[in-house]
């Protein structure tokens, strides 16, 4: 199985290429990005050494169910999806905020919590809570959008009084996030699924705010089985995930987390195998739908092919 973890193409028009932990971004004339979704896979803030076949395909055909899903509540940048791991959309100014919503108290803000502290991005949690417990309603818990290095959190206060975003443009992408949420949430019960927690990007063209880069994946989304959720909360144990946690989990066991001088445990063609069936059960789970895995034999050159004839066309 061949993994996709480096593109290097030349299109025309093109005036930049960006390369983030999973995606290589190639900006065309200035008006349109080509993204395509490579195979990488990072946890901790570092992409891991090896790639992970079809993992590229699943996040960029969930993304493009949720973002078709969500078009009547807030635009979107896609203009269309031209092959299983390409996008192609409107190139927008990204806001330099990610909005992070959460519904159940899990992952960084359980840490948060479990060490004591009752506030998160200004926002209070109320005490007596247990590990996954739900939230008494959604709360908003931004980060500044790094690009480099860890993103750090950040409350609302702090976004409008340094300037990162205006006010009213805030308060709109606060009620962006809750409206997407919601219905991601609806669309997950419908699935057996709970939507724990996410985080939406939103970027500027023309005066209008769009919904950028991905939504509702694994990568940047955490689920929950709803089937046995109110007993193992009961008892006190763990909940049953459908995200990326479960790559945390095995590099914490082996004693990585992305902390300086640590090394990654050695990916071998087993652990690589097991996560990629891990992302396609999770597209079956959260989409509903099998999970049909595109040939690849030439996936650099059908790329290549499928972006040249789109910006012909």
């Amino acid at each position: 199985m061949e993994a996709i973890t480096e593109t290097n193409f030349n299109f025309p028009k093109q005036k930049s290429f960006y390369k983030g932990k999973v995606r290589d971004v190639y900006n065309i004339d200035d008006k349109m990005l080509v993204m395509i979704v490579s195979d990488r896979i990072s946890a901790f803030d570092v992409v891991l050494p090896e790639g992970i076949p079809y993992k590229g395909q699943v996040l960029n055909q969930i993304a493009s169910k949720f973002l078709k899903a969500t078009e009547d509540i807030v635009p979107n940048w896609v203009i269309a999806v031209i092959d299983p791991m390409v996008t192609v959309g409107h190139l927008c100014e990204p806001y330099k905020v990610e909005m992070v919503i959460r519904g159940y108290l899990s992952g960084h803000a359980w840490r948060e919590y479990k060490s004591g502290k009752r506030q998160l991005c200004g926002v209070t949690m109320p005490d007596g809570m247990k590990e996954n417990d739900k939230f008494p309603e959604p709360i908003i818990t931004p980060s500044t959008k790094a690009s480099v290095g860890h993103d750090e959190d950040i409350s609302k206060e702090d976004i409008i009084s340094k300037g990162i975003v205006a006010k009213e443009e805030y308060e709109q992408l606060e009620k962006y996030a809750r409206a997407i949420f919601q219905r991601g949430t609806e669309i997950a019960a419908k699935m057996g699924l709970i939507l724990v927690d996410t985080k939406y990007e939103f970027g500027k063209k023309d005066g209008k705010i769009y919904l950028i880069d991905e939504i509702h994946t694994p990568d940047s989304s955490r689920y929950f089985y709803k089937e046995g959720y109110e007993e193992r909360q009961k008892k006190g144990e763990a909940q049953k995930q459908l995200s990326k946690e479960f790559v945390r989990e095995w590099l914490m066991a082996n004693g990585f987390q992305g902390k300086d001088g640590q090394k990654v445990p050695e990916m071998t063609p087993e652990i690589i195998k097991s996560i990629s069936e891990r992302y396609i059960e999770l597209y079956e789970n959260i989409v509903g739908e099998k999970f049909v895995k595109s040939d690849v034999s030439n996936v650099l050159g059908r790329i290549e092919n499928n972006i040249t004839n789109f910006l012909k066309s």
